[in-house]
């Protein structure tokens, strides 16, 4: 039902009539230095493909990737330790998995969900007017970046962590709810790099408010003193064709846009009629941001106009 053509989050398989499949793999080196916490995020990265698609997870198999003659096992263990308190927390159970020996740490999981056929939500059902919803702040890929270089404070450290370990199940519940048919998650290609995606498959294109987009604190100003990953670089280049920037923007700010990100939040597209039941709805399940940093519109598919600031409504 959904495969590799939209580059969506996950795939989508049906099993029959009340029944599909969903699909996805993810793993990568440590973002943090305790390997629980590592551990911890590394798993909730790998569920949010599955709640981008609107599905429940409920099996995962760990991915490992562990020096045996460089670190001790207790430090594997505690990795595996993270991996299993969220999927008990996300009601999936892990049942199994695979190790190599491997110089430098990877983690990860192969996770599989279920949703009923039609209910899956893609990433090329957005319509101009829609409102672009984000639900975590940006600048993980940065803070990640500081804590490597050693020049992240400890307050920074905490507030990334914490993000990064927020499960995307309830604003994934919320969308389903009221009958949001266009999600997408933003991860390794940052904020503009995924909603390039939901333009491209959706034959659109979109509009962000640079000062709507939430950011981690400290996120700002590490970028602006060039604390920006190679991968967040990368992004930007590859998508400087298909962005129009205003003429006022900074270069680390649309470094922060481009922000390649870890277990980032979801970017929902809304329509007008369904905004206001699916901000109560992120409100009555606890989703602390719901941010409005943009909006879907027609034009040639796959551009992207980002501003300063959202255009002033006269009489609005």
């Amino acid at each position: 039902m959904v495969g590799i053509n939209t580059v969506d989050d996950a795939a989508v398989y049906r099993l029959n009539d009340d029944l599909a499949l969903v699909q996805t793999v993810d793993f990568f080196t440590p973002v943090v230095d305790s390997p629980y916490d590592f551990g911890r995020i590394a798993a909730t990265n790998s569920f949010s493909d599955i709640y981008a698609m609107g599905g429940k997870p409920v099996t995962a198999l760990n991915i490992v990737g562990f020096p045996t003659d460089l670190l001790p096992l207790t430090d594997l263990e505690e990795i595996l330790r993270g991996g299993m308190d969220v999927a008990k927390t996300a009601g999936a159970r892990v049942v199994g998995g695979h190790t190599i020996d491997d110089r430098e740490p990877k983690y990860g999981m192969a996770v599989t969900g279920v949703l009923k056929p039609g209910s899956e939500i893609t990433n090329r059902r957005a319509r101009a007017g829609d409102a672009l919803i984000l639900t975590k702040p940006l600048g993980t890929g940065v803070v990640v970046t500081a804590i490597k270089r050693g020049v992240a404070e400890s307050n920074v450290v905490e507030k990334a962590t914490e993000v990064m370990l927020q499960l995307n199940e309830a604003p994934s519940e919320a969308a389903v709810a009221v009958g949001v048919d266009c999600m997408t998650d933003v991860t390794g290609f940052g904020l503009l790099g995924h909603l390039w995606e939901m333009c491209t498959a959706s034959g659109v294109s979109a509009e962000v408010w640079l000062e709507d987009v939430p950011f981690l604190p400290g996120a700002e100003e590490l970028a602006a003193s060039g604390v920006v990953p190679g991968g967040t670089k990368r992004n930007l280049e590859y998508l400087t064709p298909s962005v129009c920037w205003g003429d006022d923007l900074e270069n680390w700010e649309k470094l922060l846009l481009a922000d390649a990100q870890t277990s980032g939040g979801l970017l929902v597209a809304v329509s007008p009629e369904q905004l206001p039941d699916f901000r109560a709805e992120l409100a009555s399940r606890g989703v602390g941001v719901a941010a409005f940093v943009g909006r879907i519109s027609e034009g040639d598919f796959s551009s992207i106009t980002v501003q300063r600031r959202a255009p002033r409504v006269v009489g609005g």
